[in-house]
C-alpha cells in the first residue's frame, strides 16, 4: 500500500466513526454501515456494561478526539514531517504495542502510528479495554484489505517482533525494560497534568478545567490531578464553576474511590483540606492525586514556578493555563484533547517508527 491508500483508509474510518459522535448516518457509507454500524453501537453498550469507568460518554469522548485526528487534512499536515522516510519502501517491521486501559480506546494513535508508518501492528490489550480497538481494526481492514496482514491481536506470548512501544506504571516499566530492553523501544510510565492558575481565571474558564480534570474520571495521564494557585486564592469561584460536573458522584466506581478518600483523609484530618461533596481539594506537594481528590499548592512567584515544573517535565504530561509565564501550556479544556503530534511523554512515536 502506498501511503495515500493508507491515509484515505483511516478518513474513511473517522467517517465512519463520527457517525456515533453525531448520532447521525453518513449515507455514503452505506456498505460499511450495514455490515458493521449496528454492531459497532451494541459493541459500546457492551463495554460500558462491563467496565464500569467506560461510560458511554466516555467512549465517545474517546471517539471525537481520534474522529478529530482522522481528518484528511490533519493527517496530511502531520505526515509531512515524515513523508520522506514514508516513502522509502523499507521492509516492514513487526511492532509489538502494549497498551494501557485506563481510558477507552487509548492505544489507537500507536496503531495509527504503527500503520501508517507503514509497519506491522501487534497489540497486547488490557484486559479492562480488549474489545473497542480489535471492533476498529475490523472496520479497518474492510475499508482497505491490504491492511489485512498488518494488523493482529493477541493474549499470548509477544514472538517474532522487531520493536517494542509500551505503556504501563512505573512498576510495569521495569519488567518490559527486562524484557523488551534488547528491542527498540518506547517505554512509558506514570505521568500527571496540572494546571495553574493566577486568580483572575473566568468562570467558563473554570468550568473548561472541569472538563480537564473530570473528563474520563480522572483516569487519564493528561486529566488535570493538580492546580497551582496564587497565594491567599479563594476557592469559592473554582467550586461554583466546576458544580457543574457534580453528577459524576452518581458513577458507583467514582463515588466509592472518593467516599473512601474522604473516610481516610477525615479520619487522618490533613491541613488544608476542602470538599464539596463531589471532589476533595487536598494541599499536597505531590502530583498524582487519588480518583475523587484534586492536590493543590499554593504558589508566590510565577517564573519560580515554571523553573519548578521544567525541572519536573519527567513526571508531566501536560500543563494547562492562561499564564504566559507558564512554558508550553495549553489553554483550558484541551487537556484531553491531543493533536497528532502531542506525543505520550513528549517522545516522537512516528519518527521512532520511521527509522526503524
Amino acid at each position: 500500500m502506498s501511503i495515500d491508500q493508507r491515509i484515505k483508509a483511516f478518513v474513511v474510518l473517522g467517517k465512519f466513526l463520527e457517525q456515533f459522535t453525531t448520532s447521525s448516518k453518513n449515507e455514503t457509507l452505506e456498505q460499511l454501515n450495514e455490515q458493521f454500524h449496528t454492531p459497532f453501537s451494541e459493541l459500546i453498550s457492551l463495554v460500558e456494561r462491563q467496565n464500569g469507568w467506560f461510560t458511554k460518554d466516555s467512549i465517545l469522548n474517546s471517539l471525537n478526539g481520534i474522529v478529530i485526528n482522522l481528518r484528511e487534512e490533519a493527517l496530511v499536515e502531520w505526515l509531512s514531517h515524515y513523508i520522506a522516510n514514508l516513502q522509502t519502501g523499507k521492509p516492514a517491521k513487526n511492532v509489538a504495542v502494549i497498551m494501557a486501559g485506563n481510558i477507552p480506546m487509548v492505544g489507537f494513535h500507536d496503531m495509527l502510528c504503527v500503520l501508517l508508518s507503514g509497519n506491522k501492528f501487534t497489540g497486547k490489550l488490557s484486559s479492562d479495554d480488549k474489545l473497542l480497538l480489535p471492533a476498529i481494526a475490523r472496520v479497518l481492514k474492510t475499508i482497505e484489505p491490504g491492511f489485512e496482514g498488518n494488523i493482529e491481536f493477541t493474549e499470548g506470548q509477544l514472538k517474532n517482533i522487531d520493536a517494542v512501544i509500551a505503556t504501563g506504571s512505573n512498576n510495569s516499566a521495569r519488567y518490559f525494560e527486562y524484557y523488551f530492553g534488547k528491542y527498540p523501544h518506547i517505554i512509558r510510565k506514570n505521568r500527571n497534568s496540572a494546571a495553574v492558575l493566577t486568580g483572575n481565571e473566568t468562570t467558563r474558564e473554570l468550568e473548561l478545567l472541569g472538563n480537564d480534570i473530570f473528563q474520563y474520571f480522572g483516569l487519564g495521564c493528561r486529566n488535570v490531578s493538580k492546580i497551582f494557585v496564587p497565594q491567599g486564592y479563594k476557592f469559592e469561584t473554582f467550586y461554583e464553576a466546576i458544580f457543574k460536573f457534580k453528577d459524576v458522584i452518581n458513577n458507583n466506581k467514582y463515588g466509592n474511590n472518593y467516599e473512601y478518600n474522604r473516610t481516610v483523609y477525615l479520619m487522618n484530618q490533613p491541613v488544608g483540606l476542602l470538599d464539596n461533596n463531589f471532589l476533595l481539594l487536598k494541599e499536597d506537594t505531590g502530583y498524582s492525586s487519588p480518583i475523587g481528590v484534586l492536590f493543590y499548592e499554593y504558589y508566590a512567584d510565577a517564573t519560580l514556578l515554571n523553573n519548578r515544573l521544567i525541572a519536573d517535565k519527567e513526571l508531566l504530561q501536560c500543563i494547562v493555563s492562561g499564564n504566559k509565564a507558564i512554558q508550553s501550556a495549553i489553554p483550558f479544556g484541551t487537556a484531553q484533547t491531543p493533536g497528532l503530534d502531542d506525543y505520550a511523554d513528549r517522545v516522537d512515536t512516528m519518527q521512532f517508527l520511521v527509522d526503524l
